[in-house]
């Protein structure tokens, strides 16, 4: 397995190896030692899988907040997505930055977002399936957002911001300097 470094180091892009022949190919998307090995040593407890019919859809800036934060391991299994993690660490070095990397259902790419992050995607072609694995099982009570095209973030979206397509709740988050202190630093599972 490949690590391709990001942005901020505690955001992981890998890319598991492919094995061929003439039927096709088999890889070891989710292996415990190998991602303990990267760093990325967690208990998973739900996954989760979202369709997009349409290129320009966005996802986020979702996360939950503590004792639900959750880790993720985001993978495109049809088409490609722009991901996006925004380290929401107070304390951190690299608070209010983001990391982001395209995921191909082609290449196998997946993204490891840890607790303490906003996390959301953008597709980049029609009729994309996205899967995710959790660390932490879904809250409603803790569920929150951060505004998407915060320009604090400085994140360039693979898409204009008035082609974008969102729910009304993803357009109404709140922006990083409105947001307050979500995940103090003592808050993160690891640190």
């Amino acid at each position: 397995m490949d690590i391709v470094p990001t942005a901020i180091p505690d955001v992981k892009v890998l890319l598991p190896a492919r094995h061929g022949d003439a039927r096709g190919w088999l890889s070891e998307t989710w292996r415990r030692d190998c991602f303990a090995a990267a760093g990325i040593d967690v208990d998973f407890v739900q996954d989760n899988t979202a369709f997009s019919a349409t290129a320009g859809t966005i996802r986020g800036l979702h996360f939950q907040t503590p004792p639900c934060a959750q880790g993720k391991l985001v993978r495109a299994v049809r088409g490609s997505i722009f991901d996006v993690a925004v380290d929401l660490r107070r304390g951190s070095p690299t608070y209010g930055r983001h990391a982001a990397a395209t995921l191909s259902a082609e290449r196998g790419e997946t993204m490891w977002v840890p607790p303490g992050f906003a996390h959301g995607f953008c597709t980049l072609e029609p009729d994309c399936l996205v899967i995710y694995k959790m660390t932490a099982l879904y809250s409603p009570t803790h569920e929150k957002g951060l505004r998407w095209d915060d320009p604090a973030l400085g994140i360039v979206w693979p898409v204009a911001n008035d082609a974008a397509i969102l729910k009304a709740a993803d357009r109404a988050h709140p922006l990083l300097a409105d947001l307050g202190a979500v995940f103090p630093a003592t808050s993160i599972p690891g640190r």
